[in-house]
């Protein structure tokens, strides 16, 4: 018997850069998320800029984690290894379920343009209260990798045989098939 195609369902996405050089009127890597989120067909509700400091990163990630609405939260900057970055430290603890593939998939693919220095990125994923959150470099080209390659078709239902859609609050996707 032939499946049916699962239809596309857009999701509606926040999108916070963290930096402590940029604000909202040069943000490029938020910029170009928010293009490439509402190519794929998603709606982005919300955007932000904060500076690397925890406590604010991890304040604005909870009240979009809170939100009814949100689905997924996209985060660029503050990933890497300098001191000050804090994304990781930001982000873990409100994970109910973290999504280790996505870094290791993430360093994999960023390995085949910019070498060991991929060792550096802390990008990491997690699910919370429904939630998708993807945390990777705030480099435009590091941004692009992680939508093309790995983000864009986890959020698209039709993606089979697995993706992130049945997972989200207010999704009415159905789950994986054939995954054991």
């Amino acid at each position: 018997m032939a499946k049916t195609p699962r239809p596309f369902q857009p999701l509606q996405l926040a999108i916070l850069t963290v930096s402590d050089s940029r604000s909202r009127a040069n943000d490029s890597s938020g910029d170009l998320l928010q293009q490439l989120a509402k190519q794929a067909g998603h709606q982005v509700l919300e955007r932000a800029v904060l500076p690397n400091n925890r406590y604010a990163l991890r304040a604005q990630i909870s009240q979009w984690i809170a939100s009814p609405t949100l689905q997924v939260i996209l985060v660029n900057g503050g990933t890497g290894f300098a001191a000050s970055n804090c994304t990781v430290e930001a982000l873990t603890p409100l994970f109910d379920q973290p999504i280790d593939g996505f870094g290791e998939l993430f360093r994999q693919l960023s390995f085949q343009s910019i070498g060991s220095a991929s060792l550096q990125s802390r990008a990491c994923a997690g699910l919370a209260n429904q939630t998708l959150i993807f945390a990777m470099p705030g480099s435009g080209s590091a941004c692009e990798l992680a939508w093309q390659q790995l983000i864009a078709p986890q959020l698209n239902a039709a993606t089979g045989p697995c993706n992130f859609v049945p997972h989200l609050k207010n999704s009415t996707a159905t789950g994986c098939e054939g995954i054991a």
